[in-house]
């Protein structure tokens, strides 16, 4: 019986530190601060006035309500794609911003339900409308197809065109600027990004494929490990996807062509 109980103690001790360690959300409501990493170079999600050190969009407006919901304040933390999972691993900020949701990713850190759904489409200079008609008219060695470093886009430019070059720009310089520079051919981003960067930059068309590509659900990254904090998000996403706040958000950032 001595050597059973102190099997049993011992395991008891060993399970201890698990079962009384904290939770995100405990440190976020005992704080008053919410800490959310967010990159502040994708139109219309999250955008970055260097002049103020402020940020808005459709991203900034879902983080505020969350911390409104939890009673807190919200914090800002500058981050890019290349170190985006990094800082939720570490422990930068407690949670980030709209990422496509994918395998490697999910190796590493914890999703929330998804809220909303991207696809990829290609983007010329618009002196080549009528060259590029389809994804495969993309896909030669003559062609320089860019990519930002660390997101979804980066694998997919290698997936979608084996045949082309590869530009890869590391943050904070972006692939669709490659283009307007005339040192790519082209790029490929969500269908969101592209709307908005077809209103700004008249030099840029999107190709009118025959259909968008790598259809993705987006969600917010969390630590793998907390589920109490994963829980809580996953339930104020549904009772906001209940209230309308997605969809509300959708039309004011105008989240389609």
């Amino acid at each position: 019986m001595t050597f059973l109980k102190s099997i049993v103690t011992a395991a008891a001790l060993l399970v201890a530190p698990m079962a009384h360690s904290q939770s995100i959300l405990n440190d976020v409501l005992n704080s008053g601060v919410l800490k959310v990493g967010t990159t502040g170079d994708w139109n219309p999600m999250t955008m970055k006035d260097i002049a103020t050190n402020s940020y808005t969009g459709y991203d900034i407006d879902v983080m505020n309500a969350l911390a409104a919901d939890l009673g807190v304040q919200v914090e800002f933390v500058p981050t890019d794609w290349k170190t985006l999972v990094a800082g939720v691993t570490a422990g930068t900020y407690h949670i980030t911003g709209s990422a496509s949701i994918s395998p490697a990713r999910a190796k590493a850190a914890g999703y929330s339900d998804s809220y909303f759904s991207l696809a990829t489409v290609p983007l010329i200079n618009t002196k080549d409308a009528g060259k590029y008609l389809d994804w495969a008219d993309l896909d030669k060695a003559d062609v320089i197809v860019a990519a930002t470093l660390g997101t979804t886009q980066e694998q997919q430019v290698k997936a979608f065109f084996p045949n082309a070059q590869h530009k890869i720009v590391e943050a904070p310089a972006r692939d669709f600027q490659e283009v307007l520079a005339g040192r790519a051919t082209a790029h490929i981003t969500s269908n969101v990004e592209a709307f908005k960067l077809i209103e700004k930059y008249s030099e840029l068309s999107i190709v009118p494929v025959s259909a968008p590509r790598a259809k993705t659900p987006i969600a917010m990254l969390m630590p793998q490990g907390d589920q109490v904090w994963i829980n809580y998000v996953n339930t104020w996403i549904a009772l906001k996807k209940e209230a309308g706040l997605f969809d509300t958000l959708a039309t004011k950032w105008r989240l389609s062509n």
